[in-house]
This record gives structure tokens, sequence and C-alpha cells, in this order.
């Protein structure tokens, strides 16, 4: 069992340091040194360029290949009612066709050297992004740079594409799985912006016209909201100056921005509303998440969060695991997770199991979640949460798409780069009054549950009675 717990328990939210102020004062034409090659990864650069356009480079010694992203700070959270699912519908647009290149040609100039290229879009940003061998990086950075800033966004393709997105919302539809989590964002966060699904519904994607998308596209695709990422053999004044031709060209460059700082906690964080939502569906398995709000990116919890998260449901030893599959067998997938806002998160637990036994799956995980809020974790647990989340986060950067990842969302959502000495040290630290502590907080409100199986809406399960 712990030790005694000796301090108050923590808040909820905390303030957040101004990191714009950070971004603001780097002038523009400037470059700075943000870390150097210490054994954790390649020296890394920053330039700011006209418009507030960032451009931040890692050279990784002894690889052969190189990344680039461009990030832009925009979301499906960002979107108007009227606009739900533009972020995501503009992501697929931006790959029909530029003034330089056809569709074809985009996807062919990329797959003719054997590279790979795709894009994502997510509540709070978009990414763009191509992985290459070294010697074709400007290929890449060229091709990239066109579709991003020079997208035709045409009647024809907005309509071809249309159909694409629906059938994409269908697939997601018809996958029991994915329509539990999206039903259980709706539980936790409602009508907001965050409870919403990144790809919007039937009903707006199907009302979504060329002039409201082609505007959003204006106004959101800005410089000084835009980050480009490149990891790998790469020189950093090579790389400013290929993506500066590009946005030149493309007159994308130019004026007084200033980079737009991360919204790190500056809007009012939705509360969670709990609840049960079902959705009725006659499939062979009832798929089930439970779970609360969690902390946002910035809170010092997050380490505590993940060890926790690894030790109750992070893997074949977490209690999940054991208890609910390995000694009852009652279920084949269960693990927990934790999704991290700027000023908000969510904590669940997803299994499937048979319909007949939803009730007895989630008497257990209520059991389990309510022993590590009231008794906390063992130092065996301790010790093996820190070092799967140590693990995962230097083995998840042994790519340069990771590499080139880490910088983007450093950038673009925190706002400052930290260290991976820094961050294995802050998983290390933790202890076990620190992971009871935010268990105890997180976990002592009713929880949100969703479940998509053969249930009529209105059935009451045990987890929540």
């Amino acid at each position: 069992m712990p030790p005694t717990l000796r301090r108050p328990r923590l808040p909820l939210s905390r303030p957040t340091p101004d990191v714009g102020a950070r971004l603001r004062d780097q002038r523009a034409g400037t470059t700075r040194t943000l870390a150097r090659e210490d054994g954790g990864g390649g020296t890394v650069r920053r330039t700011v360029l006209p418009g507030g356009l960032r451009v931040v480079t890692e050279a990784v010694p002894g690889v052969r290949s190189a990344a680039i992203g461009i990030w832009i700070g925009v979301g499906s959270r960002d979107e108007a009612p009227s606009l739900a699912g533009a972020s995501h519908y503009l992501e697929h647009l931006l790959f029909k066709g530029t003034k330089r290149r056809s569709a074809l040609d985009i996807s062919a100039t990329i797959d003719a050297v054997g590279g790979e290229m795709n894009a994502f879009t997510t509540k709070e940003y978009t990414c763009y992004y191509a992985r290459v061998l070294d010697e074709d990086l400007p290929l890449a950075i060229d091709v990239v740079c066109d579709l991003v800033t020079s997208s035709t966004v045409s009647t024809a393709d907005v309509e071809q594409e249309r159909g694409v997105i629906l059938e994409e919302i269908a697939m997601h539809d018809d996958d029991p799985t994915d329509a539990v989590h999206e039903l259980f964002s709706e539980a936790l966060f409602g009508n907001a912006p965050l409870g919403r699904p990144v790809t919007g519904t039937v009903e707006s994607v199907s009302a979504l016209s060329r002039s409201a998308i082609n505007g959003y596209y204006r106004r959101r695709y800005r410089p000084e909201a835009m980050v480009v990422t490149v990891a790998g053999n790469v020189d950093h004044a090579k790389v400013v100056r290929l993506v500066k031709a590009a946005f030149t060209t493309a007159g994308a460059l130019g004026g007084d921005g200033v980079p737009t700082p991360p919204r790190l906690g500056t809007t009012k964080a939705p509360r969670g509303l709990g609840g049960t939502r079902v959705l009725e569906r006659r499939t062979e398995q009832a798929n089930l998440v439970l779970g609360v709000p969690g902390v946002a990116r910035t809170d010092d919890r997050r380490f505590a969060l993940g060890v926790l998260n690894a030790a109750l449901g992070g893997g074949m030893s977490s209690r999940l695991f054991q208890e609910v599959r390995e000694k009852r067998g009652m279920a084949y997938s269960v693990y927990s997770y934790n999704a991290q806002y700027a000023d908000a998160g969510a904590f669940g637990v997803y299994a499937g199991c048979l319909p007949k036994k939803v009730d007895d799956v989630l008497a257990v995980c209520r059991e389990q979640l309510e022993l590590v809020s009231t008794k906390g974790i063992t130092r065996e647990e301790l010790v093996r949460g820190q070092g799967q989340l140590r693990g995962a986060l230097v083995l998840g950067l042994e790519d340069t798409g990771a590499r080139m990842s880490r910088l983007g969302k450093a950038e673009l959502v925190y706002g400052e780069l930290v260290g991976i000495d820094t961050v294995l040290a802050q998983i290390s630290a933790v202890t076990l009054d620190d992971v009871q502590a935010v268990a105890q907080d997180l976990l002592s409100v009713p929880p949100a549950l969703a479940v998509v199986g053969p249930f009529a809406e209105g059935r009451e399960f045990s987890a929540v009675a």
C-alpha cells in the first residue's frame, strides 16, 4: 500500500506559462539553435520567415532518409457548427490538384522516388507530410509546400470528394470500435467542439459548399499558423532556402505576421458531462468505453497519469488485462488510454465483449478504477509503468518521421522543445503519491459510459448505476 499522502490534492487545472511571448521574441529572418546533439537527438534549429512561418529542422546523423511535415494550427474544434468537418474535408481536397500539378502528378512524383506521403486531421491541428531518401528531399519539400499553399479547391473536386468523405464516415460508423470512441467523446463533452467527430457528420458534410471550404482555407492556412518541420540527413540552411523559395513562388510569404502562439489553456475547458450513451447495433460483440475528464497537455500531472495508464491498462501485465482477460476470460481486447488537448483531456477504459458479459466486464473495470483511486498502485507497477513510458518514448523516435512529428507538436502545440533526457527524468521522478493523487482527482467524478451493441437506448448498466 502506498505511503499516506501528506499534501493537498492537486487542482484539476493549472495555469500555463505564456510561451507565446517566447515565440514572438524571435524576429523574422533569424535562426536559433534549440538543441544540440547530446545522445538524445540531433541539432535542432528554428528559423522564422516573413509572415511568421517557422522552419524547424533536426539533423539526425547516420540516416539516409528525411521527413518533412507542414503543420497547421487548425482542427475540428476550430469549426463553427455550420463548418463541421471542413478541416478534414480540406485535407482531402489539397491532394486533388494545384496550379502546377494534377492529383496524379502529386502522387506519381512521390511514388517515383519510392517515398510516402499522406496527411491527417485532429481536433486541434492538421499535418501534411512526406518521407523520402535524403537526396529527394528538395522534391518532397516542393510537392508538399505546393499542395498546402496552392490548391485550386475546384467545385468539381469538392463535389467528387464529398462522396469519398461520406464513404469514410460510413466506414467509421460501420466499425463499432470507431463508433464507441466517437460516442464516448459525445458523452464526455456533449455538443462542444471536442465532442464532435473530426470528420463531421453526414448532414454537415453534405451541406458544405465550395465557397465555404475555400474561404476556410484562405482564412486559416496563413503562414503565422504554420510550422514546417524536417528531420533526417538534412542541412538547416538548405531546407530554409527551399521552403522560402516554395512559399515565395506561391505568394504565401510576406506581411508582418508573427507566429501564432499555442492555445495553452486559452479557451474555456469543456466540463465533463457524464451519463450513458447507447448506440443500438445488432453486433455479435458489445463495445464500451468508460471514462472521465483527463488532464490538459501541459498539466504537470500528465506524467503521473501516463504511469497510471500503463499500470491500469497499458499492456499484457496491466491490471485490466490480467483481471478481465487472463483471469476471467471475459474479453479479448481491454485497455485504458488518455487523450490530451490544450485545455482538457479524457481518460478512458475500452473493452469489447459478448453482450451478455457487458455488466460483468463493467463491474470489474469499475472495481479496478476504484482500487487505484483509493489505494493507488504498487511499487512494482510504478516501475513497470515508468519503464513502458521511457521505452515507448525512445523507441518511438527511431525513425525520421517520428522525429519530424516531435518537432511539429513541440513547436505548434507546446511552444517549446523539451529534451528527451528531460522528459525521461520527469517520468522517472513520478512517485506512488503522484499516481494516487491524480487517480483520486480524476476518478472522483461520475464516469461517462458509451456502449455500442444490441442494447436499447435507456438500458441501465452497472458501472454508472
